[in-house]
């Protein structure tokens, strides 16, 4: 029987994996090609599978629970690698952006080394984190500034 989790305790491999993942697909294609170049890895890779650009169905829910329903289709690219040593990376990201999805499946099979993994996170994951999240705060701050307050006077008791 396993102890529940603290604040204290590393989360486990694949929740860091689910958190990189998140942040690269949230990241725009610019802000992650140039903050990729700037950490200057330079990794050999091969493809397994080269860059292949699709269409993934989408799911609704109405107001978020009830049954799912085909909403859509949207755009994706999903592309595999494999290191020279012997790591491998897979990566889908929304979009047509080929150079996108192979950083993606690179830094995915980097960071399955835990040194190189600290190193990527602190220079790569982190900062794109905080610009997505200063990215939010700017079109949330948009939004409320075209909030409307409605309110309803009841008169009587029709």
């Amino acid at each position: 029987m396993t102890s529940p989790p603290n604040q204290y305790t590393q989360p486990d491999p694949e929740t860091l994996r689910a958190r990189r993942a998140a942040i690269i697909a949230q990241a725009s294609g610019d802000q992650l090609k140039q903050s990729w170049n700037e950490l200057t890895l330079d990794p050999a890779f091969e493809h397994i599978r080269a860059p292949e650009i699709g269409l993934v169905a989408l799911k609704g829910r109405i107001g978020g629970g009830g049954a799912a329903f085909p909403f859509s289709d949207a755009t994706a690219t999903r592309t595999s690698v494999r290191l020279e040593s012997g790591h491998v990376g897979h990566a889908i990201v929304l979009g047509r952006d080929k150079a996108r999805a192979t950083i993606a499946a690179v830094v995915d099979a980097l960071c399955q080394s835990d040194d190189i993994a600290a190193e990527i996170d602190e220079s790569l994951i982190d900062p794109l984190s905080k610009a997505i999240a200063a990215n939010d705060l700017t079109l949330a701050s948009k939004a409320e500034a075209t909030r409307v307050d409605f309110f309803t006077l009841v008169r009587g008791e029709d």
